[in-house]
């Protein structure tokens, strides 16, 4: 019984040593070993593992079916698509039905919508934003189809290739539903109390790893498969109509708006004279004397 109980306190010593540095090549090795060479045995088998796996990727890279994978590869790269349209619209409720329709037709929905009721001087105009999601497939022709819905002011994409980030994710995944099935059998053979309870503990950190990177996983699985466009719209404001050319204006309405504009400037020569008349007289009096003293002095002279 001791014996036996040395033998799997040395065994899960080893996991997770190994599981921390190098994942779940050496960790492997490691159930199947025994004895106090356990760790050195693991971590040899590791190495040739890595070793072997290395000659591996090579000879494929160098036949045909590594440049088929290769090609494989390329086509089903994970590209998450985002686009950003800014428009002018006659009637932003009208305009968002249209839009949730075009994204239900194309096999999408609406994911987020707001709009807000401008109020200015007995004038109201409406403007607000709607976020469509929809298959990567259907992008461009979802895109397309926004951009009709009214006059386009500002349109963008963007693309964001996330490949490594998934298969980094889906590799540690691997790893660690690997490490947590080992937890297991070992929790199965441990007898002695200690050990019992150190491998519940990092059985439930592995488990909290396994939860935490599989939502990471989903949430750009979901991004890669629905893309994300954020149209942005608003209703021309009713309090800037449109100038109308001076020509078109009744001949009547020219004639009164040019009286009226007479009298609006004599009026204001009016007050314009009003305002000068103190300046003038402060300041022009002492010449209007010293002119009229010059003027009765030359005289006297002649």
């Amino acid at each position: 019984m001791v014996r036996r109980t040395r033998i799997v306190t040395v065994l899960f010593v080893a996991l997770v040593l190994l599981a921390g540095c190098n994942g779940a090549a050496g960790g492997a090795e490691v159930g199947a070993g025994g004895g106090g060479d356990s760790a050195t045995f693991a971590e040899t088998q590791g190495a040739d593992a890595q070793e072997r796996a290395a000659d591996g990727g090579d000879a494929g890279n160098g036949g045909a079916s590594g440049g088929e994978e290769e090609a494989t590869a390329a086509t089903s790269r994970s590209i998450i698509r985002t686009g950003h349209v800014r428009l002018r619209v006659d009637d932003f409720e009208a305009s968002r039905s249209n839009l949730t329709a075009l994204v239900e037709s194309h096999g999408g929905y609406v994911s987020d919508s707001a709009k807000q009721v401008n109020d200015r001087d007995d004038a109201a105009w409406t403007s607000g934003r709607v976020v469509l999601r929809v298959p990567a497939d259907n992008f461009s022709a979802t895109m397309t189809a926004v951009e009709r819905e009214g006059r386009v002011l500002e349109s963008r994409t963007e693309t964001q290739d996330v490949t490594d980030q998934v298969v980094d994710l889906q590799a540690r995944l691997e790893n660690l539903r690997a490490e947590r099935d080992r937890l297991r059998t070992l929790y199965q053979q441990a007898n002695d109390t200690e050990d019992v309870l150190a491998v519940e503990r990092r059985l439930s950190e592995v488990q909290t790893e396994i939860e935490r990177t599989e939502a990471q996983l989903q949430n750009l699985q979901r991004r890669v498969a629905y893309s994300t466009i954020t149209v942005e719209m608003a209703e021309p404001r009713p309090d800037r109509p449109a100038p109308d050319q001076w020509y078109d204006t009744p001949i009547v309405a020219a004639f009164l708006e040019s009286v009226e504009g007479v009298g609006v400037v004599l009026r204001a020569l009016v007050v314009a004279g009003a305002y000068a008349a103190p300046y003038l007289l402060a300041f022009l009096t002492p010449f209007v004397v010293v002119g009229a003293l010059l003027y009765r002095y030359r005289h006297r002279i002649l």
